[in-house]
Parts: C-alpha cells; structure tokens; sequence
C-alpha cells in the first residue's frame, strides 16, 4: 500500500534476501520519492542495528534537480544484520523560504508570509532550546516597524538556515519497509587468493612409471611462506578427499589411468573414506589440522572445495543409492556436459531423499568447520537445487557466520545472480573471458554497479579448467596484463599455481585445457630455477598485492571509473575513496594498461578529475608505483606503454 508520500524503487535492494556489505563499506541508498502539489519534500536513510534499534538518519539529497530521486551513502560499522528503511516529510520552513523569496520583493501578501515565517520559526526554536536565534528571527518577522526585506534577510541567516536544516520541522512523516543489509566479515569482500594442489608441492614423479609418490600435508606446508610472502590471503585447496579407482581418469583426460596415476581430485570417493576423510597419501585429519596451522601463523586462510560429487567408489553409492540417478539400463548415471563426459564422476540427485542428503552434507560441513575451515570453494553449485544452497547457506551462517562461501558457477547470468542472492558470499565470473576494452568496462561497470549489493566476483585469469586464449597466445606480457587488471579492477582476486610461471600450453589447439592437466596428475615446480632464471612474475604479483593492502580505495568495489583513452587497446581506470580526516586521507590509484600484449601503443588518457576528488583545473603529482617514477598530470596525459619493458601504469597520487 502506498504511503501518504509514496517511496519507490528502493535501491539496493535484493528480492531473495538482504543486501551484502562489510564493515565501513560505503554504498548509495536510492528512492524516488514525491508528492502531488508543490511543497517541498526531503528525505533521509533511517538506520536500525541488528537489534532493531533506529540508530541514526542520514540526509538524502536528489540526484539531479527535477528527477525526484533521491539518494545518501552510509556505511555501517559492524558486522551482523542491519536494515535500512527511507523516510520521506514535507519541509514546510523550506517551502515558506522558496515562496517569501518571490512574493516579498513583489509587495505580494507580505503580512501573512511574514506571519507565517515566524510561527515556523517559533515553533522550530520551541523545539530545540539551544538555538535561541530561531526565537530571534521569529520575532524580527514580526516587528513591524521594519522593512519587510530586511526582516526576512534577517530571518535566513546562515545561523538560522544551519538550524533548520539540522533540526527541520517533518511533516506528514512517511516511512519504508525495512531492508536487510548483511554486514559480513571483511574477507568476503577483499582478499586475495593462491590456488595450488597440495598433492604435487614435494611430489616425486622422476621415477619409474607406477612408483610416483604424491606430496602430502607436511611438504605441502612448505610452500607456504613464499605464497604468504607474495601478499596472498587465503589458500585455496581442490579436493582433499580419497580419490576413486572405478574409470579413474589418467593424464591428459586419458580414459583410463595408467600405473601411479592419481586421477582427478574431482573424483571423490574410495575405500578409504569419502567427503569427510582425507586421502591417505596426503597425511592424516591430524596432518591437515597441521597445515591449517601452519597457514594460520604464516597470516592465510584455508579454502577448501566442497565438490558435490562421487566417484563410482564412494561409500555414499552403496549406502544411498537413492541419492543417484539410475538410468534405464539399472546402471547409475555418471556427469556428462555433452560433448564432455566425466565417467569417473557420479552427480548427486537431490529429489529422491533431499533431507536426508542435506543432513549428510551439514555434517559433512560442519565437519569441515571444526577442523579450521572457515572458507569453502563450492564447486559447480549451478548443479544442485538453488532451494538446498538457499537453506544451507542460511543454516551455516545462523551458528558460524564468519563461515564464506565461494560460487564456482560459470553458467548462464541468471543462475550465477540468484545463486549470489540467496546467499553465496562471492562468485567466480565471466571476466576470464572478457580481454576486450569494451567488454571489460561493461562487465565491470555491471559487476561494480548493478550486481554489487549482492554479487561480489572474485577475479581468476584461470583456472585448472580454464587456460584461455589470450593467455595461451600472449606470453608473459599477457599474464602481467591480467594480474593487473584482476588485482586492482576487484576487491577480491585470484591466481592458480603456475600463473606465476606464466604456464600457457594448452592441451591442444582451440582448447582451453592445459597441456599435462594437473586435474589429473602431479605437477611439482622447480619454484627456486624459475625465478633465478627471470621466468617468474612473483614479483609484480607481490607488488599488487602490497598496494592492494596499502591503499583503501582498492578494498572496494563500488568505486570504480573508467576514463576515455582515444585508442582501443589501452584502457584507464581509477578508484578513489573520499577521506574523513586527517587521520584518514583521500585515496585514489589510477591504472593504465595496454590490453596488446604483442605491440606498443601510445594514446592520451582524458582522465575525470573529479571522479578522483580533484577539480578539472588541478595538476597532480601522480607515481607509477610499478617503476618508482613521478609525472605530473592533468585532464589529458600522453601515455606510451610497451608490453616488453611493461605493459601497465599503476599511478598513486602524491600527498593524498
């Protein structure tokens, strides 16, 4: 039903559930508010805790004169569940201000208007006391031994316009519904993230075919300090669990595996346990707590891939057959994406006996949860019932609500939206594939502006499954393009181990697979040869992400600008975060990059200078903080950028 003032289109807003933010994340509130006839409305953002207390009401401002939209930003300080409504009041002082303005230079009814500027007054100055000069201006209005002018200039003093707009009289109060806002911990906004195989850190596969050895949890463990020491915060695992043995893939998607070949992760399930265990040549749970650990003191997380999916030999198939899909021939039905078939994987089939597969998976969890896992990886969520993910995530997030949530759904955009609206804290994205000037600033600017109250993308250049052309064809410059663009474009990014290697043969040609998958065998790295031999970009990955945890304006998402650059293989963009004080300065990173990773291309970058907090005339003082030099800059800026000697600017501006 609409309201005495009616308050529409609300934004954000989340159909499924509430909105997302973190703790002192800014974000615009929207209405369109109106009213019929031609006083003057105003607005503000009311606040409630997570107890219900009204907390605070911020003013609303319209965004442009005549569009009756109006809008505020808040930020909220904590973590828990939030909620928003708008109120919207007639502003009678204001209207009386807008209305004197005209009448009384025109001689035009000067003693009621006069009259009714002091009762306002009067009645304003009745309400807060401690303003005695809104008592005095009602007054002044009613000498009448004055000039009329001068007692209503008398009557709009800052003093007295300061007064009102602080305590403004409301009339015919309107109020929203509430909108929820869930405020989670930081890291489901920023971080950065390192993928690896613990099974190949420390393998042993120079041997003869059938005794290579898998790495385990101790020599895993070691790679650490040098992840940690490149600016990563979380470790993402694949699967950790026994792997089956029934049509066990081999190398290169071989149909059947060789001797010693350990076949894919993905395939869970054996003798030796399932979606609980952990496979035996890796260590023990008591191992795996160890690793935790040891992540912990060297200051990274653990995600772990909670792959919804069996092998052939997993204990579930002979315990809950009903969990399966038989196919006509009695036979069970293994995962197929045509033309891709994966024989060595079961799909779970949720409509047989749902609550007794959501119990099973909330132990599972649960499990996962009580060994040190408070971030999971989830594989493929677009092939399981969004109604499970929907209770599930809420389940988890009633008891353990620091637990994260990542969706690895690259799948058509409605899924991958709806899965992040009931609840999935990140999400992987199309931005693999997106090289393009143009498709990167439109994917970006939806994922930054229309989806970012509920989807917040994690940005991968790759994947184990995912090698994409541009990489498998632009060498090194390519890599150093796209760490650039999904360090600084998103607050969350990451790599798969190998990127910093610049791993870029593909299986075959046309195919985004990887040469010698390590989806399917070991792949330990010499990482010490690589990088005395110069083949490593770990030192520019270590720089983002050094800038990523030094600068403000990069742990947000809502903030990016691109900037107009006159030719289409280099693109600008910026973000900058308004500072609130001394102690908390303006910030503003500025990135060029050219997207030819073959030739090098110069251009002028007409940049917004108000977009970064400055005024169109200002000249900056801007450093690349890739290569320590300073240039002053303007509103238009010559840029030359060569993919051999570096392909990207990564600006700071001096003294903000």
């Amino acid at each position: 039903m609409i309201g005495r003032l009616p308050i529409l289109d609300i934004s954000p807003d989340n159909d499924l559930g509430p909105v997302k933010a973190v703790p002192r994340e800014r974000f615009t509130v929207g209405a369109t508010v109106i009213r019929e006839g031609h006083d003057s409305l105003a607005a503000g953002v009311v606040v409630y805790s997570p107890r219900g207390r009204r907390e605070r009401l911020v003013p609303m401002r319209e965004h442009a004169p005549g569009t009756d939209r109006y809008e505020a930003e808040i930020s909220l300080p904590s973590e828990g569940t939030w909620s928003f409504s708008v109120e919207a009041w007639t502003d009678p002082f204001t209207t009386w201000h807008r209305v004197a303005r005209v009448k009384l230079p025109l001689g035009q009814d000067t003693g009621p208007v006069l009259e009714e500027g002091a009762r306002l007054l009067a009645r304003a100055g009745r309400r807060v006391p401690r303003n005695p000069a809104l008592t005095r201006a009602a007054e002044v209005l009613r000498d009448a031994s004055a000039d009329p002018l001068d007692r209503f200039a008398a009557a709009i003093t800052p003093e007295v316009l300061d007064g009102m707009e602080r305590h403004p009289i409301r009339e015919l109060v309107t109020r929203s519904g509430r909108t929820g806002v869930v405020v989670h911990r930081e890291r489901a906004l920023f971080g950065s993230w390192y993928e690896f195989f613990p099974r190949s850190e420390g393998a042993q596969v120079d041997t003869a075919p059938g005794q290579e050895r898998s790495g385990t949890f101790a020599s895993a463990a070691k790679r650490l300090p040098a992840i940690a020491g490149m600016g990563f915060d979380v470790v993402y695992l694949p699967p950790v669990h026994p792997i089956g043995t029934s049509h066990r893939k081999g190398a290169n998607n071989a149909l059947s595996a060789g001797p010693g070949e350990p076949g894919s992760v993905w395939a869970v399930g054996s003798a030796a346990g399932g979606h609980d265990a952990v496979h035996p040549d890796l260590g023990t749970l008591a191992d795996f707590d160890a690793f935790v650990g040891e992540a912990a003191e060297h200051g990274l997380e653990i995600a772990l891939d909670l792959a919804l999916q069996c092998s052939p030999d997993h204990p579930w198939v002979t315990e809950h057959p009903e969990w399966f899909t038989t196919r006509a021939d009695g036979s069970i039905a293994y995962a197929e994406n045509p033309p891709k078939k994966y024989q060595d994987i079961y799909p779970l089939d949720f409509d047989n006996d749902f609550e007794g597969l959501y119990t099973e998976i909330r132990r599972v969890v649960q499990h996962w949860i009580d060994h040190g896992v408070r971030i999971f990886r989830v594989d493929n969520p677009h092939t399981k019932p969004v109604a499970f993910w929907e209770r599930l995530l809420a389940d988890v997030a009633r008891e353990h609500p620091d637990v994260l949530f990542l969706a690895e759904a690259f799948t058509r955009p409605a899924m991958m939206r709806t899965l992040a609206k009931v609840g999935f804290h990140q999400s992987y994205t199309y931005f693999t594939w997106r090289n393009g000037k143009e498709e990167i600033t439109d994917y970006l600017t939806e994922l930054t502006g229309e989806t970012a109250h509920y989807l917040r993308p994690n940005l991968f250049p790759c994947t184990p499954d995912i090698l994409n052309a541009y990489l498998q064809h632009g060498g090194r410059p390519a890599f150093e393009v796209r760490a650039v663009l999904a360090a600084l474009l998103s607050p969350s990014w990451g790599v798969y181990s190998g990127f910093e290697l610049c791993e870029n043969t593909p299986a075959a040609p046309g195919s985004e697979e990887y040469l010698d998958s390590e989806k399917f065998q070991y792949r330990p790295r010499d990482w010490a040869a690589a990088e005395a031999a110069g083949e490593s970009i770990s030192g520019l990955i270590t720089r983002l992400n050094e800038l990523r945890r030094s600068h403000p304006a990069l742990r947000e998402l809502r903030n990016l600008r691109f900037h107009h650059v006159d030719r289409p293989e280099l693109i600008c963009f910026s973000k900058h975060r308004p500072g609130a004080g001394p102690d908390d300065p303006d910030d503003a990173v500025i990135a060029v990059v050219n997207l030819d990773p073959h030739h090098a291309h110069e251009a002028t970058v007409h940049l917004d200078l108000p977009s970064i907090g400055h005024t169109w005339e200002e000249e900056l003082e801007v450093t690349d903080e890739l290569t320590g030099r300073s240039y002053t800059w303007g509103a238009d800026n010559y840029v030359r950028l060569d993919p051999a000697t570096g392909p990207a600017h990564v600006f700071t501006v001096n003294g903000r």
